[in-house]
């Protein structure tokens, strides 16, 4: 009956460590899926920024009358107002992957207008080097705010 006691308590012993074990294991996963996921966040958020960044772009090229003009709002690029048919400059108003939100902080041009769009979260970024083309100012931004997706004429024929 000794022995008994002894092989229950070893078996005790050898199933909480596994438990542990399988806890150390699953927090290891969960680092990981997290990580991957902010990732995955972070690609969305810079196309859905070039999308932006585009249909600025084209509003700003295609004003009729050839004085260049920003939208004054990001509905305007969903139906350009200026034409008597319907031109599209963006198909919808994407929500921020990093909110989940449809809100986006705007950069307006001096001349009045939208000139750029930003994420308004304040979660620092995974990525910080490595951008190429006009995305070069996305370097070493602290949080995603400061991703900024800003149309300039200047720098229009620069690759994304």
């Amino acid at each position: 009956m000794a022995s008994r006691r002894c092989q229950g308590g070893f078996t005790y012993v050898v199933m909480l460590l596994a438990v542990a074990l399988l806890g150390i294991g699953l927090a290891a996963t969960a680092e990981v899926w997290s990580t991957a996921n902010q990732r995955a966040k972070e690609r969305e958020l810079i196309a859905i920024g070039h999308e932006f960044r585009d249909a600025i772009g084209s509003y700003y090229r295609s004003t009729p009358g050839g004085a260049s003009r920003y939208p004054e709002t990001l509905e305007d690029m969903l139906k350009d107002k200026r034409y008597p048919g319907v031109k599209r400059h963006l198909r919808r108003i994407y929500r921020d992957p990093m909110t989940g939100k449809a809100e986006w902080g705007l950069v307006m041009a001096p001349e009045g207008g939208i000139q750029g769009v930003y994420s308004l979260s304040r979660q620092v970024p995974i990525k910080h080097s490595g951008f190429q083309g006009l995305d070069f100012e996305l370097e070493n931004a602290r949080t995603y705010s400061n991703w900024r997706f800003i149309y300039l004429p200047q720098f229009a024929n620069l690759p994304r």
